[in-house]
C-alpha cells in the first residue's frame, strides 16, 4: 500500500524530461466538446429501436435536460471568462472564445438531430402504439370545439398577456419558462408584441384530448389566442425560451451564514444573466432580432429548434401507464449479509460486504439503517448527504434514530447543484428534530459518500462503515450503477472517524491510514500508484491499470497515464462521459483503450484497479479524475481489503469492458465508434448480463 507521505516524493522523482511533450495541447480533448459528444451518445439511445418506446422518450428527455444544464453551468462560465478577460486555457489550449464558437457549431447540429428523432422516429412509433400527439389544427372539428370550451373555462383564466409598448416595459422572462411570442395587429395594421407564458406547471406540457390523444399545451394556447386578444388580429405566435446562468457564487459576509448565502444564490438564478435564447424554427427573422437584445443576448446566442422546445418535458409521457412500453422491472438481489438486518453486525465482523446497485438491493441497506435506528446497542450514526431526494427512507431512519436517543450527525451539502432548495428544507427538518446538522463547507463541496454507525459490542465499541460511489438516494440507486462497501475494518473506521471530525470540527488530519481523501491526498495518491505500476512493469513486464469512472480530465493524472503507456503498461479505461485523454496516439497512448457505455442505467461507479505485481490494489469511491473532484471537493476513495471481493470488483470491470452492445470506443480524433463482437463472440450487453445474473454473478447462492 502507498500512503500519502510517499506520494509527493514518488511524483517528484517521476516527473521526467518527457513532461513538456505530454503538455502538448493536441494530446487533450476539450472538456466541453467531450460533453457534447456524450450527449450525442445519449441521443443514439433515443434513436435505438431496441429500447422500449417510452424509454426512448426518456433518453430524448435526458438530452434536453442535459443541454439545459450545460448552458446554465458550462456556457455561462465560459461567458464570464470572456467578460473578465481570462487568459488561462485548458489542457487542449482552446481559449474561452474559441470554445464558445465550437460549442455553437456543435449545438446547432444537435437541434435538427433532436427534431429528426422526434418527428421521424418517436411520433410515428407513439401513434402505432396508440398514443397520438396531434396538432390542434389537425383534430376533428368537434374535438377542436370541445377543447376550445375547456380552454375558455379552465386555461384562459390563468393566462396573463404581457404587452410591450411605450407604457409597458419588456416583460421579464424567467429561466427555462416556455413562452409564446405573439404578434397582433389592430385596426391601423401596425404590429404589436406580447408575451404569453405557457402554464406548463399548472396543466402539464401534453394536454389530453381523450384517452389516446394529446396536444402540446403551447399549441392549444396558440390556437385560441383570439380569446385572449379579442378584437385583435393574431398575426402569429411562436414558442421561445430563455436559459439563464445557474452558477451560484456563495459569498458569506459578516453576520451571514452558509444556508442564507446558498438561499440567496438560488433565488438569484431566476434573474441571472441570460445565456441562450431558443426559438421555434419558423419564427420570423425580424421577431428574433427583436427578442434577442431585449433578453440581453447577441444573435450568435440564438438557437432555432425544429423540435418542440423543452424536451425535458417528455418525462411526463414516460410516466404514462403503459408498462408494455417500458423496461421490464426486475427484483434486485438481497445480500445475505443484510438479511435479516438484526444479524448483520455479527456477520460483518466476519466478512466485508460489496454491493453493486441497482443489481443489489439498496433497500436492504436502508432496512439495516432503520434497524440501527431502533437498536439499543447503537450509540451514534454519522452520514454525509449530497442528493437526498423526496420522501427519503434514509432521512426517516435518521429521524427515528434521533427520536430514540441516538447521537445523529448529518452533513448536508447545500451546494449540490439544482438540489439546493430540497437540501435546505431537509437540513431544517433535521435540525428541528435535534439532529446535529453540518451545512457543508463554504469553499468545498462535500461529495464523499460515507456512513458511520457506532455501537456497543462485546464490552467494547464496534464501528460499521458504509462507503460508496453513489448518493443515499432511493430513486437514483434504482437507475444508477453504483458500488458500495460495508466493513468493520478498524483502520478504515479510524479514518472515517477522522474524516467526520475534520468535517464537523477544526481537525486537520496529517494523513489517513487507508482512505484517499481529496483535496489534500487523493491526486498524489493516484499518481503515485500509476508510478508504482510503471516501476513494476519496467522490472517485470506485467504492469496493468483498469479504471471505471464518469470523467477523466485532470492533466496531472492524464500525463501519468501517458507515461505509463510509454513505459508499456497496458491501460484499460471505462469512462462514461467526459474524457480529455486521447487513446491510441503513437508514441504516447498506444497502450491505452477507452470505452464508454450508455444504456438503461447511468454508469456511475468508480473503480481504480492496479495489478501491482499480482497483488491487486482496488480503490472504489466518489471521485472522478477531474480537477473539481481532486482540488475543490471533499472526496473519498477507499480500498477493498478482502481479496475475494477485490476479484469481484475486477470481474465487474471485465464484464463492462467486454460490452459489445452499448459500448463505444474512443478514437484518437475524439470521435466514438460502436463496439462490435468479433468472430463467433456473442453480443454482450453488460447491464443486461448483470440483471440476468444478479445474486449469483459474484458467487452468491
Amino acid at each position: 500500500m502507498i500512503g500519502p507521505d510517499d506520494a509527493h516524493a514518488m511524483n517528484s522523482e517521476k516527473e521526467g524530461c518527457d513532461l513538456l511533450d505530454l503538455d502538448a495541447p493536441g494530446l487533450y480533448i476539450n472538456r466541453e466538446l467531450s460533453w457534447l459528444s456524450f450527449n450525442r451518445r445519449v441521443l443514439e439511445e433515443a434513436q435505438d429501436p431496441a429500447h422500449p418506446l417510452l424509454e426512448r422518450l426518456k433518453f430524448l428527455a435526458i438530452c434536453g435536460s442535459n443541454l439545459d444544464e450545460f448552458f446554465m453551468a458550462r456556457v455561462s462560465g465560459l461567458l464570464r471568462q470572456v467578460e473578465e478577460g481570462a487568459l488561462e486555457t485548458p489542457p487542449d489550449g482552446m481559449t474561452p472564445g474559441e470554445q464558445l464558437a465550437a460549442i455553437r457549431t456543435e449545438v446547432r447540429s444537435l437541434y435538427p438531430a433532436y427534431a429528426h428523432c422526434w418527428e421521424d422516429a418517436l411520433l410515428p412509433a407513439l401513434r402505432d402504439a396508440g398514443i397520438a400527439i396531434d396538432r390542434v389544427a389537425d383534430l376533428d372539428p368537434s374535438l377542436r370545439a370541445a377543447l376550445r370550451q375547456i380552454f375558455e373555462t379552465s386555461i384562459l383564466p390563468t393566462l396573463t398577456p404581457m404587452a410591450f409598448d411605450a407604457a409597458r416595459p419588456f416583460p421579464f422572462i424567467s429561466s427555462l419558462a416556455l413562452s409564446l411570442a405573439v404578434v397582433v395587429r389592430d385596426g391601423d395594421c401596425s404590429s404589436r408584441f406580447a408575451r404569453v407564458k405557457v402554464p406548463v406547471g399548472l396543466f402539464g406540457r401534453f394536454y389530453p384530448v381523450d384517452a389516446r390523444s394529446f396536444v402540446l399545451l403551447e399549441d392549444l394556447v396558440a390556437a385560441n389566442l383570439d380569446l385572449l386578444f379579442p378584437g385583435m388580429e393574431i398575426a402569429g405566435a411562436w414558442a421561445f425560451r430563455v436559459t439563464r446562468d445557474a452558477e451560484i457564487e456563495v459569498q458569506i459576509e459578516e453576520g451571514s451564514d452558509l444556508l442564507t448565502a446558498v438561499e440567496e444564490g438560488v433565488a438569484h438564478r431566476r434573474t441571472a444573466d441570460a445565456v441562450r435564447l431558443e426559438v421555434a424554427a419558423d419564427m420570423p427573422a425580424d421577431l428574433v432580432s427583436f427578442l434577442a437584445p431585449h433578453t440581453g443576448l447577441l444573435p450568435e446566442q440564438v438557437y432555432r429548434s425544429p423540435a418542440p422546445l423543452a424536451l425535458s418535458d417528455l418525462w411526463s409521457l414516460h410516466a404514462l401507464d403503459r408498462p408494455d412500453l417500458r423496461d421490464a422491472p426486475f427484483l434486485p438481489a438481497v445480500p445475505p449479509l443484510l438479511d435479516p438486518p438484526e444479524a448483520a453486525a455479527e456477520r460483518l465482523r466476519r466478512e466485508d460486504l460489496l454491493l453493486y446497485h441497482p443489481y443489489d438491493s439498496f433497500a436492504a441497506f436502508v432496512r439495516f439503517l432503520s434497524h440501527a435506528a431502533d437498536d439499543p446497542a447503537v450509540l451514534a450514526i454519522k452520514i454525509t448527504l449530497y442528493r437526498i431526494g423526496a420522501d427519503s427512507p434514509v432521512l426517516d431512519a435518521l429521524l427515528a434514530a434521533r427520536k430514540n436517543g441516538k447521537q445523529v450527525t448529518v452533513l448536508v451539502e447545500l451546494k449540490a447543484k439544482f438540489d439546493e432548495t430540497e437540501n435546505i428544507s431537509w437540513a431544517r427538518t433535521l435540525e428541528r428534530a435535534g439532529v446535529h446538522v453540518v451545512l457543508g463547507h463554504p469553499h468545498l463541496k462535500v461529495h464523499a459518500k460515507i456512513c458511520l454507525i457506532v455501537m456497543r459490542h462485546d464490552n467494547g465499541i464496534l464501528r460499521i462503515v458504509h462507503l460508496g460511489s453513489g448518493n443515499y438516494n432511493p430513486v437514483t440507486t434504482r437507475i444508477y450503477g453504483d458500488l458500495s462497501y460495508m466493513t468493520v475494518d478498524p483502520a478504515i473506521a479510524d479514518d472515517a472517524s477522522r474524516l467526520f471530525n475534520a468535517l464537523t470540527g477544526y481537525a486537520r488530519p496529517p494523513g489517513y491510514k487507508r482512505l484517499l481523501v481529496a483535496p489534500d491526498y487523493l491526486r498524489d495518491g493516484i499518481v503515485a500508484r500509476i508510478n508504482r505500476e510503471i516501476e513494476r512493469h519496467q522490472a517485470h513486464g506485467d504492469g496493468y491499470i483498469a479504471w471505471k469512472m464518469n470523467g477523466l480530465l485532470d492533466r496531472d493524472v492524464i500525463r501519468a497515464l501517458y507515461r505509463a503507456s510509454r513505459a508499456g503498461v497496458r491501460v484499460d479505461l471505462n469512462v462514461r462521459g467526459l474524457c480529455a485523454l486521447r487513446p491510441g496516439v503513437p508514441g504516447v497512448s498506444e497502450n491505452i483503450r477507452v470505452l464508454s457505455i450508455v444504456g438503461r442505467f447511468l454508469e456511475h461507479a468508480r473503480i481504480y484497479y492496479f495489478h501491482n505485481g499480482g497483488e491487486p490494489e482496488v480503490l472504489l469511491g466518489s471521485a472522478d479524475m477531474m480537477p473539481r473532484n481532486l482540488k475543490r471537493r471533499v472526496e473519498v476513495l477507499f480500498p477493498v481489503p478482502d481479496p475475494s471481493l477485490a476479484r469481484e470488483v475486477k470481474r465487474i470491470f471485465d464484464v463492462h469492458f467486454a460490452d459489445t452492445v452499448k459500448g463505444r470506443w474512443l478514437c484518437p480524433d475524439g470521435t466514438y465508434l460502436r463496439a462490435r463482437p468479433g468472430g463467433e463472440i456473442e453480443p454482450l450487453s453488460s447491464q443486461d448480463w448483470l440483471i440476468a445474473n444478479r445474486g449469483v454473478w459474484h458467487g452468491r447462492t
